[in-house]
């Protein structure tokens, strides 16, 4: 105790340093703070929306339907599928649906594209990123078995308005040719044009008709997470469970592979400019300590003489860099929370920079920036800086005791 106590007085003797490293470790937390929870928050949400686009942050689908999907690989007894991935722990909903491309047309023109069969019943704005979207028109009822919503971009390049038909044409499960029509219920605009020019939601006992399903019938299950973290651990949990079974459990890992790449190589560029920052801290503190310690050889010399080992010593000046953690650690907490909450709730809009929409992988990126952290990052946060402040400390604490005694007084 003896020690800590000098160690925590030593602090003081050069007061203007002391505050300058501190500051400094302080603000290396804000920044990591900053950039980590940037990139929570930017991350969750591509993710979360690439989840609404159609698959889900876990999926269940039939074996090889992500290699080669087919509208003749489905599920069966999907309503049973459906309630046990309710029951769940940290599932939040989970619904059926029917994937696959079709020909869309009117008297004059038509577009090839893809189409997502929901359940009215169970789809809603948080788990349908088309429900969400609707510009015009209302989001399909049940019981209607002719609506249909299509893209903004669908709309003007087959001329199309609200309650104008439209014909669908696609592969049944038998390889025939089959087509339909459907009327236009509402319009859509995700903010993406390749999406908005190509997608058409329909309700999924039209598409079941169409092509030969049967009423309990699908090609996926979509779940959704709390925390789409948990993917991974929901799919290893059930692997076994469904060991032999016709169906396979996907991760948006491999559902959104683009996705997946686009986070994961951001993640990395983020925690490579953490790293640089913690070097930066590191280099801050070694240089403070370093310093203190060559000023203060004289007296190390004296107190080795009287007695104290050179494991004290190097207890001493370890301490004082623990401390100088701490207090940048305690700094720059004061200094975060303020900042946390108010981009946590207001945060900054970026649209006006951006001067326009800005996706990636499909997915249109909110130019409205906020924070959010998850309690691990946090913990990693204070554990790195605690660690780097130690470890700059350790070379400084190993000088001050390497000396002999009769050399360090009279070394001036």
């Amino acid at each position: 105790m003896l020690i800590l106590r000098i160690a925590f007085r030593n602090l003081g003797r050069n007061r203007r340093r002391t505050i300058i490293t501190v500051l400094s470790v302080a603000f290396g937390v804000w920044l990591a703070v900053t950039f980590t929870g940037a990139g929570d928050y930017v991350y969750t949400n591509m993710l979360n929306a690439g989840a609404r686009m159609g698959f889900g942050h876990t999926t269940i689908q039939p074996f090889g339907y992500q290699a080669a999907p087919s509208l003749d690989r489905r599920l069966d007894n999907v309503a049973s599928l459906r309630n046990r991935a309710l029951e769940a722990e940290g599932v939040q909903d989970a619904v059926a649906r029917i994937t696959g491309q079709a020909m869309w047309a009117t008297a004059s023109k038509s577009v090839a594209g893809a189409f997502f069969a929901v359940d009215p019943r169970h789809e809603h704005p948080g788990l349908n990123i088309f429900l969400r979207a609707l510009v015009q028109g209302e989001p399909l009822k049940p019981g209607d078995r002719r609506g249909v919503l299509i893209g903004k971009v669908m709309a003007e390049k087959l001329d199309l308005r609200l309650g104008k038909r439209l014909v669908m044409t696609l592969v049944d499960v038998d390889g025939e040719i089959v087509s339909d029509v459907v009327k236009v219920r509402g319009v859509f605009e995700t903010g993406v044009d390749d999406v908005d020019g190509s997608i058409a939601v329909l309700p999924i006992d039209t598409v079941r008709k169409v092509l030969g399903y049967e009423a309990d019938e699908a090609t996926l299950i979509a779940i959704f997470l709390s925390d789409h973290r948990k993917a991974a651990e929901l799919q290893d949990r059930w692997r076994d469970d469904w060991a032999g079974s016709r169906a396979e459990i996907l991760t948006w890992r491999e559902t959104q592979a683009e996705l997946a790449s686009i986070v994961t190589l951001d993640r990395g560029m983020n925690y490579l400019f953490q790293v640089l920052v913690g070097v930066l801290i590191g280099a801050g503190v070694l240089n403070t300590v370093l310093m203190s310690v060559l000023e203060r050889r004289r007296e190390f010399g004296v107190m080795m003489a009287v007695g104290v080992t050179p494991g004290q010593l190097f207890r001493m000046v370890t301490a004082e860099s623990l401390f100088l953690g701490v207090l940048g650690l305690s700094v720059g907490a004061v200094i975060c929370v303020p900042w946390f909450v108010y981009m946590n709730r207001i945060g900054i809009d970026f649209s006006s920079a951006y001067g326009g929409d800005v996706e990636a992988a499909g997915i249109v990126i909110d130019p409205l920036l906020k924070l959010i952290i998850f309690p691990e990052n946090v913990a990693i946060i204070a554990f790195g800086v605690m660690a780097i402040t130690i470890a700059a400390g350790l070379y400084p604490a190993w000088q001050a005791g390497r000396a002999p005694p009769v050399e360090s007084i009279k070394a001036i």
